[in-house]
């Protein structure tokens, strides 16, 4: 009997075609190399290519399921963010003095890759040190979105993002420190989730540590992919606590906590009267409530007392992450950029990341007492509701800019608002270390529910019940599906 198999199926769909015998791992990989040939020029997602050794793991796989071996993600080819370690590869951060930064060994997210049967075809393009919402640098150029060519595809994670939207990839594997796999996942359509802070290795990203460091935060590696289940699929891959503390340590995330829309306690997250939002996005975030309660969900405005108006909490979240961002920077460039920051405005958010610039070590840990108190609030919160629903950014895909980074701004319904604003909504999940899902709401539009720590399963699940009421991933127009017949092969041969 033949077998109907796309480049737009699940990675789920993929995996058990491969277990069925349908298709082997190493038509599955030229599958997708023609159609990183056929459209990645237009796109320039994928910046690396690892093509060569993506054929020999590939078969390696398909010899394996011979001997009777299965694993999470055997045979199945998948990319991984430039910034992620990978022995062999270059890791540049799109950084040029970078360009043959080869990678000495994997980082751990990569090594869960490759031990779960994963084929990594090749690197996916970010911005210079993963610090934008476009995905441009001066060693590999612009990433663009396959929705619009003249749009981004977001950043950090913004080729990976692309890549999976256009069906080059079905899994991709990114870093979010500001917003950067949820925000590109929102910008081209498809799925993304930002894991709890600690269920996945956060070391092995440039920028960030190599080793495990335990005064980091909020940074962390995570899924992209076509549907829920993917995300899921991707997440038990690479969940685990990281070296030295396996040796006790146990991750056992605990399943969705429930399997019917009607059962989920919703609260939406109330607007913020100093950050408009594009009305597209309110728009179907409205529409979307309004269908889960339809749905039976119990769905109420509503947020933890302790967020007040959010002022400080995006304030805590802006002075750690510029005290993380400028480490190792020397004093006075520090110094110097803060002062001319303060001379130039009185931006409440802007005057915070001029603090975090000349933070001391007395300032870290007394940001770092204050996110305890939002983190406590927000584990109080969820012992009356399930998910937090927030728009994943304040803007859909924009059009790309050249302007300096200091003089972008957006339209947002008229109203000029400051380019960098627009961490304010992805900081929720990444100042508490909460789990959050990036879910297609519409044709252009997403939703964001943030879970309870350490239940990454219930966002994701959420994430997945809804697709059935909105119908999920979509196609993006000029991507044909390239559908193959494939019949049933001996995996001996």
């Amino acid at each position: 009997m033949p077998h109907h198999l796309d480049a737009f199926a699940s990675a789920t769909e993929m995996l058990h075609a491969l277990r069925a015998r349908h298709i082997s791992a190493v038509e599955l990989l030229e599958l997708h190399s023609r159609r990183i040939k056929r459209y990645n020029p237009q796109l320039n997602a994928i910046v690396t290519p690892n093509y060569d050794k993506a054929r020999q793991v590939a078969a390696q796989a398909n010899a394996a399921r011979a001997q009777g071996e299965d694993r999470p993600l055997l045979g199945l080819p998948l990319t991984i963010k430039d910034c992620i370690y990978v022995e062999g590869l270059p890791t540049t951060g799109g950084v040029p003095e970078r360009a043959e930064a080869i990678a000495e060994e994997d980082a751990p997210v990569a090594a869960r890759v490759r031990a779960a049967g994963g084929v990594i075809m090749g690197k996916t393009n970010v911005p210079p040190y993963a610090a934008d919402y476009q995905s441009f640098n001066p060693l590999f150029g612009r990433s663009d979105n396959p929705w619009d060519l003249s749009r981004t595809p977001g950043g950090s994670t913004g080729g990976g993002a692309a890549a999976v939207a256009a069906g080059l990839t079905p899994l991709e594997f990114g870093g979010d420190f500001a917003g950067s796999i949820r925000v590109p996942a929102a910008f081209c359509g498809v799925y993304g989730h930002k894991t709890s802070e600690t269920a996945v290795p956060r070391r092995g990203h440039f920028p960030g540590p190599n080793t495990p460091n335990a005064v980091t935060a909020m940074a962390v590696q995570g899924p992209l992919a076509r549907s829920a289940e993917d995300l899921a699929l991707a997440f038990d891959a690479i969940a685990g606590p990281d070296v030295g503390e396996g040796v006790a340590w146990r991750l056992e995330v605990p399943p969705a906590r429930h399997e019917r829309l009607a059962d989920y306690r919703v609260a939406v997250l109330p607007p913020i009267e100093w950050l408009p939002v594009d009305a597209e996005i309110t728009a179907a975030l409205d529409r979307l409530a309004a269908q889960l309660g339809r749905a039976g969900a119990r769905v109420e405005e509503i947020q933890p007392e302790a967020f007040g108006d959010l002022r400080d909490y995006y304030r805590t979240y802006i002075s750690i992450m510029c005290a993380m961002s400028s480490t190792g920077r020397p004093r006075e460039a520090c110094h110097e950029e803060a002062e001319a920051i303060r001379r130039s405005t009185d931006a409440f958010d802007a005057l915070a990341s001029a603090d975090g610039l000349e933070a001391s070590a007395s300032d870290y840990i007394i940001w770092f007492g204050r996110r305890e108190h939002y983190r406590a609030a927000l584990r109080a919160f969820f012992e009356q509701w399930d998910v937090l629903l927030t728009p994943a950014n304040i803007v859909n895909a924009f059009s790309h800019t050249d302007a300096p980074y200091d003089e972008r701004r957006l339209d947002v319904n008229g109203e000029t608002v400051k380019y960098d604003r627009q961490m304010l909504y992805p900081s929720l999940g990444n100042l508490s270390g909460c789990p959050a899902t990036v879910f297609p709401a519409g044709l252009t539009q997403s939703g964001l529910p943030i879970g309870p720590y350490l239940e990454d399963r219930t966002p994701i699940r959420f994430a997945g019940l809804v697709a059935r009421e909105s119908g999920g991933f979509r196609r993006p127009p000029g991507y044909d599906a390239d559908e193959v017949e494939y019949v049933w092969y001996p995996l001996s041969s």
